[in-house]
C-alpha cells in the first residue's frame, strides 16, 4: 500500500531486536503501537558472517498475529558492494512470506572503532554500500529506508546525507531529554522516521526500548512477495545465554529444582526436583549461573552452584567436616590434619622447641629442644603449619617455619 502522508500524520512505533527478548506482543498492541521496526539479522562485526537474529521471525509473526504492522531493519558491516548485496537477498528472502507493510532500514553503526571490519572505510565507499543494499531492497518491491544519528547525517558528517535522502525515506535517531505531545527532532534535513528515545517503557517488553514517530502511515497492510508457507515460530527464552557446551553427568549437591526456564522468579517453571544421587547428563554451561539439563527426556535448566560431578560428593563432605572436626590430643596428635610425606634431613634456624602434639593449645607437651645444628628427619608436612620428626628415637612435631633442610653428606 502507498504510504499517506501529510504535516498532521504521526503513527507511534518501536524497533526491537534480540535485546529485548520474549515480547508479549498482545500487550504491545493494547499500548497503542501501530507498528515494528523489527530487525531480522546482522552481520559480525569481526568474521562478517550473517547471523539471523534469534527472535527476528517469532517477532515478525507475533506482531502481524496481533494486528501490528511490520518494517525491518539488517545491521550490516559489509565491506564491498558483493557483500550488501548479499545481505539484500538474505533479508528479502527471509521476509518474502510475510507482511511487511513499513520499509525496510539499512543499518549500520561501530564503523570509527578499530576492531570493526568496516574501520577505515570512507563515507562515500560505506554510502555505496548502502545505496547498493537498498536498491535492491527496492526492486524487490518494498520501501527502502535509510537509519543513521543525527550526528552522523548533518553536514555529510559520515554519510553522503544529500545522495542517501533523495533516494530513500531517512530514519534519524535523536534521543530528547523531554517527552511530550509536541516534541520535535532537532535534525534539520528531511527525515520520515524519528527514533526520539533508547528508554521506552512498553508493556509486554522487559527493559527499556526504542521509541519511535513516523510521519507516514498505511491505511492497508502488503501482501507478502512470497507464497512459501511458514510455520509458527516458537520463541527460545535462552536465546541470550552463552552456554559453553559439555556433556557430563551430574547430581544436585542436596537437591535442587529443575526448570523449564533459566530463573527462579516463576514458581510455575519447576518441573522437577533432582535430589542428591539422581543424575542429569549437563550439555551446557551458562554465563547467567545456570546449567543446561537433559532429564526424563526434557531440557530443563538448574542453579549451577547446586550440582556437582562428584557423585559422592555428600560423602566426602561429610568426611571433610569429620576430619576438620577433629582436634589434635596426646591419643591422637594427627587428628583433622593432613601431613604430605616427606623424608628429609632438617634442622632449626636457630631454636626451636619439639611437641608430642603440633599444638600449643596443650600444656606440657615440649619433649626436645632442636638446635641449629642438631639434625633431625622430617617424615611429613602438616597443612597446619607443623611439620612431622623423627629426633632421638621419638616422633614429635615442630613448627615448619622454624626449620631448614639441610642436605646429607
Amino acid at each position: 500500500d502507498t504510504p499517506k502522508k501529510d504535516a498532521n500524520i504521526i503513527t507511534y512505533g518501536i524497533d526491537v531486536a534480540k535485546w529485548q527478548g520474549v515480547i508479549d506482543w498482545k500487550k504491545v498492541k493494547e499500548e497503542g503501537i501501530t507498528y515494528a521496526m523489527i530487525r531480522v539479522g546482522f552481520r559480525t562485526l569481526d568474521t562478517g558472517i550473517i547471523v539471523e537474529d534469534p527472535y527476528g521471525e517469532y517477532n515478525i509473526q507475533q506482531a502481524l498475529k496481533n494486528g501490528i504492522k511490520v518494517g525491518i531493519y539488517f545491521f550490516s558491516t559489509a565491506i564491498n558492494k558483493e557483500e550488501a548485496i548479499e545481505e539484500a537477498k538474505w533479508v528479502a528472502k527471509f521476509i518474502g512470506p510475510y507482511s511487511i507493510t513499513y520499509p525496510v532500514a539499512y543499518n549500520c553503526e561501530g564503523f570509527t572503532d578499530p576492531n570493526n571490519r568496516q574501520y577505515g572505510m570512507t563515507k562515500e565507499e560505506r554510502t555505496d554500500l548502502a545505496i547498493s543494499f537498498l536498491d535492491y531492497i527496492d526492486k524487490k518491491d518494498y520501501t527502502p529506508m535509510f537509519y543513521a544519528s543525527k550526528n552522523e547525517l548533518e553536514g555529510d558528517a559520515q554519510w553522503n546525507t544529500n545522495t542517501l535522502s533523495k533516494k530513500y525515506k531517512i530514519w534519524v535517531a535523536q534521543y530528547i531529554n523531554t517527552i511530550g505531545e509536541d516534541m520535535k527532532s532537532s535534525y534539520s534535513g528531511e527525515h520520515h522516521m524519528w527514533q526520539y528515545t533508547s528508554k521506552g517503557v512498553v508493556s509486554g517488553i522487559s527493559g527499556p526500548v526504542d521509541l519511535n514517530l513516523a510521519y507516514f502511515e498505511y491505511e492497508a497492510d502488503a501482501k507478502p512477495k512470497d507464497d512459501k508457507a511458514t510455520e509458527e515460530v516458537v520463541a527460545d527464552p535462552t536465546a541470550l545465554i552463552n552456554f559453553k557446551e559439555v556433556s557430563e553427568t551430574v547430581t544436585a549437591k542436596a537437591e535442587t529444582n529443575l526448570r523449564s526456564f533459566p530463573s527462579s522468579k516463576d514458581p510455575d517453571t519447576i518441573v522437577a526436583v533432582l535430589k542428591y544421587k539422581d543424575t542429569a547428563e549437563r550439555i551446557g554451561v551458562g554465563d547467567n549461573g545456570w546449567s543446561k539439563l537433559k532429564y526424563n527426556g526434557e531440557i530443563l535448566y538448574a542453579v549451577t552452584s547446586y550440582l556437582t560431578t562428584d557423585l559422592d560428593y555428600q560423602e566426602k563432605q561429610e568426611k571433610q567436616e569429620k576430619h576438620e572436626n577433629q582436634v589434635p590430643s596426646i591419643d591422637n596428635p594427627e587428628a583433622g590434619i593432613t601431613f604430605t610425606q616427606v623424608n628429609e634431613n632438617v634442622t632449626a634456624k636457630e631454636v626451636t622447641n619439639l611437641r608430642i602434639v603440633p599444638s600449643t593449645e596443650i600444656d606440657d607437651t615440649v619433649s626436645e629442644v632442636l638446635y641449629n645444628g642438631d639434625i633431625a628427619i622430617r617424615t611429613g608436612i602438616g597443612d597446619n603449619g607443623w611439620s612431622r620428626v623423627e629426633y632421638k628415637g621419638k616422633t614429635l612435631y615442630g613448627v615448619t617455619s622454624y626449620m631448614i633442610v639441610v642436605e646429607q653428606n
